[in-house]
Order: structure tokens, then C-alpha cells, then sequence
């Protein structure tokens, strides 16, 4: 909770403002009491006078209690402005924070949460904690200001009436620990319940194709019924032990008012009270069970503003693991020379490694590729290089420079990249090849992705509509215009993480002919799994089970790796073969 209040310090001033009204809107609100006392007491004490002065005198206590409510009524509207504009600001820079933090996020960072979690906690949370912040600054310090001065009130007008209060706030106070007990674990447990209600909703909107095709509807149906039952079941049990304080509350007003005008009337009787002092107490006492009202709900509502603040001081709090060391050099002119020396990775937490020195030299001018079977390490290699990982042993250097000891941001820039599972964003065509290069003719990265068949036949051309998730458009479209993004970049290294694998063989080859002439003096890695996408290259590693089996070209290996020729005659005739 510290964390995330740190985040007020900028609104220091606007805090300061917003106190001043509440001062101001509990001294008007403490003051119409007495002046209604006057009213009542002083108007019937004049009974001397000509009713002209009476209703004079009536008629200035008026104007003056109007003049005070109109006090009242504009702090009010002054302190909420100020705690709503505060509140909003924090959840502002909430957001913001948390999602500069997620993107400088590793792979490892990003495995610690779910993506269902990580969206609750910018949402949900932050709303939370945004909804704490407007009625503490609202409540927090209006309640104890507007009880303690009520009890100052209550108790010089009328010391004989005060344990009517007291016996009411004792009541009040068990009532708020029983329910507290009762209700504060389950205000825990929302939040969680929120994650995976998210993350049921999640999967299965996401993997409706696969869903259907199994004809497993039914059981997605059951696991968010599951889901949406346990949040409802908690949501209902906290406001209905919520919705007791209602009825409660005014059990516990009516049972005051009611014994204030007994015992009051009483005194009235013995001459020991006046009439307009009695009202003027009851109202007091009824300030000074809302103000008790009014910080029992805080008090309800801070456990789980906690635990949201919690779960957001967690993704502000985690340490990144991949980051500019101190003294990053930047890294310019780069020629594209990549040389892993012998490198090994395992994930975290893990108990083997994944790669086992693994050492090669990938050219400028010359293809480097990466063939093996399914887990063999191929595409975990791959993204050592714009160190989406870390190497737990060796390192990898770029024109002789350790690519930890140079700028992220310059690494990254001097690789463009093609993920194993084409992503593109909601835009255009035109935004998405720019997304990398904001150049002004990515005509030619389009023509060599082999994409401007179908970008072109459209009416729209490369101003065509990409909707959210790339709905519009085919596997291999989306492949093709994620190789047009990379290649616009027009870096000195390329990464192609089995890019190619949604592409008919014809359009493969086409497209492996126009990106040799295109990637030119650049190194090529590319990882996949079709001996053809990649038989052409000068450089092929063989991985089997994170370590290099083979290493050469597609002859060579043919001749000396036994591996990659069970990979060949798997895919490819004796004729093929030669």
C-alpha cells in the first residue's frame, strides 16, 4: 500500500485544497444545528415582541442558515473535485507505470504472471485503488473531523443525553467486528477469483476454433459456469453481509432518535434542556453515527484496496532480469558478425539446461539455419540473440561485442525479427510492415515477403483494415506481412523463427530467392523445420536435445550427420537427396 500512496507526492497541493474544504464543510455542517436551536428556542422566547420583529428575527436566522448551507454545499462540491481529480491522477499514473514496467518485462518476468492477472491488475486493481483514494480523501478525513467535533458539541450542549451515544457507538463497533471477521477474507479472495474468472473467459475466446473442433463446448462451458459461480457466490455473500448495515444502521438511528426524545423530553420537563438544544443534540448524535458509518466503510473497503495495491506493487516491484547493465556502450555501425562461445541456457527454476554449449559463427553475407526436432532447442537459441533470454553459461557476441555489455534498445535495433507465431496490430497493412521503419516505401519488403498479391487486390491496398487478433486475414498472410515488417526495418541481422512453416512450398521458394538478393551483406538466422526452406543455406546447425549434432552445409552434413539425414529422407526423395 506504501508503494502505490507514494504515488500521491505529486499532489500534495491539491490534498492540502481538498482538506481545506472538508474543514470548511464540517464547520458549516457542525454550525447549522445551533443556529436551527436558535430558531426554535429563541423564537419562542419571544413572545414580547410584535410579530414583525419575530419574523425578522426569524427572517435573518434564516438567510444565515441558507448562507451556511450554501457553504456547505460548495466545500462539498470543492473537496470531491479535488479528491476525484487526485484519484484519477494516481490511477493515471498507475497505469502508465504498470505498463512501461510490463514492457520491459522478459520472457521470465512475463511467465511469473498470467496474462489474465497482468490485465486485472492494470484494470481492476488500479481501479480499486483509484475508488480508496476518492473516498478516504472524502471520507477518511470528513468522518473523524465531523465526529469529533460533534461529540465536542453534543456533549456542551447536553452532558445528561451522552450516554444515548455512547451505548449506540459500542453497538456500532461490535456490529463492524463481527462483520469485519466475517466478510474481510472473502474481500481477499475477489481479486483472485476476478484473475481467473479472466483467464477462463481468456482461453476460451481465444481458442474457440479449437474448442469447437474437439466439440468440447461443453466443458469450456462448465469450467467458466465453475468459475463465474465462485465470484458471484463470494460478490453475493459480501454485499448481503454489506447490505445488513443498511437496515442496521437505521435500526440503530431510529433506536437513538427514539431514546433522545424520551429522556430529552424528560429534561425538557424539569426545565434542564431546551427544546431547540435537545434538536440540536440529535443531530449531533446522528453526525456522529454517520461519521462512524463513514469510517467503518473505509475500513471495510481498505482490505481490499490492500491487497490491490499488494498485486500491483508487485509488477512495479519485480526485478527485471534483462536489462541495461550499468555502462551499456551503445552499439552503432554494426556489421552483423554473431558468434555464440559455447553457450548454455537453462530457464529459471529449471533443473537441466535446454541449450549445452552450443558454439558457432554466423556470417554477414551467409545464412545461418537451425533444424532439429520438436523441443530440440531451436527457437530458445534463437531468441538468445535479441535477448528476449539470458545465457546461464558463455556469451554471444556481435562484431566482437557481448551483446549484455551493449544498449537493449541498440540490440534490438540491429535485428529484425520474425516470431515462430505471426503477431500483427490492429491498424492498417500499411501500419503494421511500418511498425518497425517508418519508411516511405515499404513497396519492396511487401513484393520480396511474396505479400503483394493479395495486399495490392484490394481495394484499399496497403491502407487495407487489420482488425484486432488479424481476423481478416489467413495464417500465411499474416506470416508474410510479419516477414514485410522485418525486412522494412532493413537491419544487419535477421532472425526468422520458423517463420516460413504456413507458406505453400511455391511461395517458400519464392520467397527464399527474392530474400537472398534483398538481405544482402545482412546475416540471415532462421530456424525450421522443412529441410527445403533451408537446404540452400551456408551454414546449417543440427540440434538434438539442446546440443549441436551436425554443423556444415546440407552436403557436408548429409555425409557426416546421420541425424540430419533421417531428417531429409523423412521429407524428401532419393531423386531430392541426389
Amino acid at each position: 500500500m506504501r508503494r502505490v500512496l507514494a504515488y500521491l507526492k505529486p499532489y500534495i497541493p491539491l490534498v492540502i485544497l481538498s482538506i481545506a474544504f472538508l474543514v470548511g464543510q464540517v464547520y458549516t455542517e457542525l454550525s447549522l444545528p445551533n443556529l436551527m436551536s436558535d430558531i426554535v428556542d429563541k423564537g419562542i422566547l419571544l413572545q414580547g415582541i410584535t410579530p414583525e420583529e419575530r419574523n425578522g428575527f426569524i427572517r435573518s436566522i434564516g438567510l444565515e442558515m441558507l448562507g451556511v448551507s450554501l457553504l456547505s454545499i460548495a466545500c462539498a462540491i470543492g473537496s470531491s473535485f479535488f479528491a476525484i481529480r487526485i484519484s484519477a491522477g494516481v490511477s493515471r499514473r498507475l497505469r502508465r507505470d504498470l505498463f512501461a514496467k510490463v514492457n520491459e518485462f522478459s520472457n521470465a518476468e512475463i511467465s511469473k504472471f498470467s496474462t489474465a492477472s497482468l490485465i486485472t491488475r492494470t484494470t481492476n486493481d488500479v481501479t480499486q485503488v483509484q475508488n480508496f483514494i476518492t473516498m478516504g480523501l472524502m471520507m477518511m478525513l470528513f468522518a473523524p473531523f465531523m465526529g469529533l467535533g460533534s461529540v465536542y458539541m453534543a456533549l456542551t450542549l447536553c452532558r445528561e443525553l451522552s450516554w444515548t451515544v455512547l451505548t449506540a457507538v459500542i453497538v456500532i463497533i461490535v456490529i463492524l467486528g463481527i462483520l469485519m471477521v466475517v466478510v474481510m477474507p472473502k474481500f481477499k479472495a475477489l481479486q483472485k477469483l476476478t484473475d481467473r474468472l479472466n483467464l477462463v473467459s481468456r482461453e476460451g475466446l481465444s481458442g474457440m476454433m479449437v474448442i469447437r473442433a474437439f466439440g468440447n463446448e461443453e466443458h469450456e462451458a462448465e469450467r467458466f459456469r465453475e468459475a463465474n459461480e465462485d465470484l458471484t457466490f463470494t460478490t453475493r455473500f459480501v454485499m448481503r453481509s454489506m447490505a445488513l448495515m443498511g437496515p442496521v444502521m437505521a435500526l440503530i438511528m431510529s433506536g437513538l432518535q427514539l431514546a433522545i426524545v424520551w429522556f430529552g423530553a424528560k429534561l425538557i420537563n424539569l426545565q434542564e434542556l431546551q427544546l431547540g438544544e435537545m434538536m440540536a443534540f440529535l443531530q449531533y448524535a446522528q453526525h456522529i453515527l454517520i461519521s462512524f458509518l463513514f469510517v467503518s466503510a473505509i475500513f471495510i473497503m481498505i482490505p481490499r484496496a490492500q491487497v490491490s495495491a499488494q498485486r500491483v506493487a508487485e509488477v512495479l516491484d519485480t526485478e527485471i532480469s534483462i536489462k541495461d547493465k550499468e555502462g551499456a556502450e551503445d552499439f552503432d555501425n554494426v556489421r552483423g558478425e554473431v558468434v555464440f562461445d559455447h553457450v548454455s541456457f537453462r530457464y529459471p527454476d529449471a533443473e537441466e539446461d535446454v541449450i549445452t554449449d552450443v558454439s558457432f559463427t554466423a556470417k554477414p553475407g551467409e545464412t545461418t539455419a537451425f533444424i532439429g526436432s520438436t523441443g530440440s532447442g531451436k527457437s530458445t537459441l534463437i531468441n538468445l540473440v535479441p535477448r528476449f533470454y539470458d545465457v546461464t553459461a558463455g556469451s554471444i557476441k556481435i562484431d566482437g561485442r557481448d551483446i549484455r555489455d551493449v544498449k537493449l534498445h541498440d540490440l534490438r535495433e540491429a535485428i529484425g525479427y520474425v516470431p515462430q507465431k505471426a503477431v500483427l496490430f490492429s491498424g492498417t497493412i500499411e501500419s503494421n510492415v511500418k511498425y518497425g521503419n517508418d519508411s516511405e516505401d515499404i513497396s519492396e519488403a511487401i513484393e520480396v515477403a511474396q505479400a503483394a498479391e493479395f495486399v495490392y487486390e484490394r481495394e484499399e491496398g496497403i491502407e487495407a483494415p487489420i482488425s484486432q487478433g488479424a481476423t481478416n486475414v489467413s495464417g500465411g498472410q499474416k506470416q508474410r506481412l510479419s516477414i514485410a515488417r522485418a525486412l522494412a526495418k532493413k537491419p544487419p541481422i535477421y532472425v526468422f523463427d520458423d517463420s516460413f512453416s504456413a507458406l505453400d512450398f511455391k511461395t517458400d521458394a519464392a520467397l527464399r530467392a527474392a530474400l537472398k538478393k534483398y538481405t544482402g551483406a545482412s546475416t540471415v538466422l532462421i530456424v525450421a523445420q522443412r529441410v527445403s526452406t533451408i537446404m540452400n543455406a551456408q551454414q546449417i546447425i543440427v540440434l538434438d536435445e539442446g546440443k549441436v549434432a551436425g554443423k556444415g552445409t546440407h552436403r557436408e552434413l548429409l555425409e557426416t550427420c546421420p541425424y540430419y539425414r533421417a531428417i531429409c529422407e523423412s521429407q524428401l526423395s532419393k531423386e531430392e537427396l541426389g
